[in-house]
């Protein structure tokens, strides 16, 4: 077929969209058309993605309209449906059935998504399954924490992200680290104060710093074959209250024995599209324990690209051009990813990996998100606001990063 018809269309204008974008362009060198509520500095002055502003798009009869206007002008086109955000996925695949047929819309049913993004359902499959995951209290409102199975600190999180970021607070946070039963009850009172919904979870603290978590990535096509896994070492996330969690800078390895784990998991809920897991090395006895799925590519989905796995690849290859399944493809290069400046990885990452972070820069395995010669070539805004970008990071490192407190 004429991959040039192809058109991505993305709702959200965050780094996902940009990695998205970026990857699209790689493979079929065609634009990606993104609709958010405002602009966002990641997909500004780029000559990949083509913007427009809707304000209310979070509401499901605008983004709808939006859709469908959008391909009722652009009948001869491919049109492929995709979100950035967990509320942008939650939208497209709750109205699927409204949404012009013309699009192809890569996710699985809302009531799949619904129930393995509630923690407590995925970590019931975990044990199903003999994944490991970390000690865990579910919370319901009204409960006390009287009588933990483990010590403080605590970690303490929602079940479900989606409704979280809907009801605001005075210091809300991705997640918090209670390190005594009275600020664990200050946190809880705040969270349901707000008007938040669903339960919570507590649970055990496992030790280390950013580089002993993991995210693995999958794409399972419309038959729930596992196609692709390309599993990362984190090196370093965000700290900032609100971008907690949000990894930047990434190194790729092969580990067969996580490959088949997940792999079991994706295959048992009969997963299509792409999924990633949020996973952490416990020194303590050297398992990999498994945090919680995301229905979507992570905002860090570039590092997949860039080892060689091109996202937009396999939707393309499954969905618009339905190709046979031939086999799962493990990735086993070596890269290394950030979107952060080295200077804050060199600073931050030490011993072992940051010689193999020296190896990838020197030998050419080193790549960044926002630096794709094409977008920069005669682009001095972009190059600009990559440069505050960039800058930007260095002192949210210093303010918010304490490695020595064994942040998670």
């Amino acid at each position: 077929m004429d991959t040039s018809k192809i058109i991505p269309v993305v709702l959200g204008a965050d780094l996902n969209c940009y990695h998205i974008a970026r990857s699209f362009h790689e493979r079929y060198g065609v634009r990606t058309a993104a609709f958010g509520r405002y602009a966002i500095g990641a997909t500004k002055y780029t000559h990949i993605i083509d913007f427009t502003a809707v304000p209310d798009l979070d509401t499901p009869e605008t983004a709808v309209k939006t859709l469908n206007d959008f391909a009722a002008s652009h009948r001869d086109n491919v049109l492929i449906a995709l979100g950035c955000t967990d509320d942008y996925v939650d939208l497209l695949s709750q109205n699927k059935a409204k949404i012009d047929p013309q699009y192809i819309v890569p996710y699985i049913d809302f009531d799949l998504m619904d129930r393995i993004t509630h923690k407590e359902y995925f970590y019931d499959i975990c044990k199903e399954l003999d994944i490991p995951y970390p000690k865990t209290v579910i919370f319901r409102e009204g409960d006390t924490l009287d009588g933990l199975p483990f010590d403080y600190p605590i970690i303490i999180k929602p079940s479900v992200s989606a409704p979280y970021w809907h009801h605001p607070f005075e210091g809300i946070k991705k997640v918090f680290i209670a390190k005594s039963r009275a600020e664990a009850d200050e946190i809880i009172g705040k969270i349901y104060g707000a008007g938040y919904p669903e339960h919570l979870i507590i649970q055990d603290m496992i030790p280390g710093d950013d580089s002993h978590m993991y995210v693995m990535t999958a794409y399972c096509d419309r038959d729930s074959n596992v196609r692709m896994m390309c599993l990362g070492h984190v090196l370093l996330e965000e700290h900032t209250p609100k971008g907690r969690g949000n990894h930047c800078a990434i190194l790729t390895e092969d580990n067969p024995e996580l490959y088949e784990r997940f792999r079991k998991f994706l295959e048992h809920v009969h997963y299509t599209g792409f999924a990633n897991f949020d996973i952490k090395y416990d020194e303590r006895d050297g398992s990999f324990r498994a945090f919680e799925i995301n229905t979507r590519l992570g905002r860090s989905s570039y590092y997949v690209t860039a080892a060689g796995q091109n996202t937009a690849q396999w939707y393309v290859e499954d969905r618009v051009e339905k190709k046979d399944f031939d086999g799962c493809v493990y990735n086993k290069n070596e890269i290394y990813w950030r979107y952060i400046p080295d200077s804050v990885v060199y600073t931050y990452v030490k011993g072992a990996l940051a010689d193999r972070v020296r190896a990838c820069v020197k030998e050419g395995r080193a790549f960044s998100s926002m630096r794709y010669p094409f977008d920069l070539k005669g682009n001095l805004k972009r190059r600009a606001f990559i440069f505050i970008h960039e800058r930007r990071h260095i002192k949210k490192f210093r303010t918010y990063y304490h490695p020595e407190q064994n942040n998670t």
